[in-house]
């Protein structure tokens, strides 16, 4: 059974920074793209960013320029750099397994919270 877990979330100001880590197991990490979303109360989950296991990275409009997300195939982790984070970045993140193999996968882990406020 695919296991995803993620850590790293909690209380920020505004303007600072977190990063959140997705350590994957019982699945071929390294052949897997792998996403991040978020979802904060009373809207739809959208998707933050996305990597390839070429480590081609896309993003969403929101966060182009502040969010960064990398890999470690050596440790089965995938994270997101969040920098100069914002009030409305607030919600619970996602770490998602998009394709293992070429094959289109969805597994979810049970997301991590992020809060930014003074």
């Amino acid at each position: 059974q695919v296991q995803l877990v993620e850590s790293g979330g909690g209380l920020v100001q505004p303007g600072g920074s977190l990063r959140l880590s997705c350590a994957a197991s019982r699945f071929t990490f390294s052949r897997s793209a792998m996403s991040w979303h978020r979802q904060a109360p009373g809207n739809r989950r959208e998707l933050v960013a996305a990597i390839s296991t070429s480590a081609i990275t896309t993003y969403g409009d929101s966060v182009k320029g502040r969010f960064t997300i990398s890999r470690d195939n050596a440790k089965n982790t995938v994270y997101l750099q969040m920098n100069s984070l914002k009030p409305e970045d607030t919600a619970v993140y996602y770490c998602h397994v998009d394709t293992i193999s070429g094959l289109r996968r969805d597994y979810w882990g049970q997301g991590t919270q992020v809060t930014v406020s003074s």
